[in-house]
């Protein structure tokens, strides 16, 4: 059963733009996360705020409780902690689906919470 769908678009200028202000990375991403390239962090970006409207948007929700991985394929997924493991607990979500893309200066992510 489809528990929440949500979807983002991030421009990657303006990522790239936000990682040069002080704290912003800190806040957002994980160490692990900061490696890649400009595209690269757009589309992670774009998978958390994505996550965040498939679970409702709930405030609260820490950004670096949710990590954006991608396998050796480049395949992404989602590690989720503290305040959004709690949150998809509470909606009784079991799996995760994330996509991510990006072209023409933008990043685009799509998240399906099933339960």
């Amino acid at each position: 059963m489809i528990i929440g769908i949500g979807v983002d678009v991030c421009s990657i200028d303006r990522i790239r733009e936000a990682c040069n202000r002080p704290g912003f990375t800190d806040r957002v991403f994980t160490l692990p996360e900061l490696s890649g390239s400009d595209q690269t962090l757009a589309g992670r970006f774009a998978a958390k705020e994505a996550l965040a409207k498939a679970l409702g948007a709930p405030a609260g929700l820490r950004w670096t409780d949710c990590e954006v991985l991608s396998d050796e394929t480049g395949r992404p997924s989602l590690l989720v902690q503290g305040t959004v493991s709690d949150r998809v607990e509470e909606l009784g979500v079991s799996r995760l689906h994330v996509s991510i893309s990006h072209d023409a200066g933008v990043a685009v992510a799509m998240v399906v919470c099933e339960g």
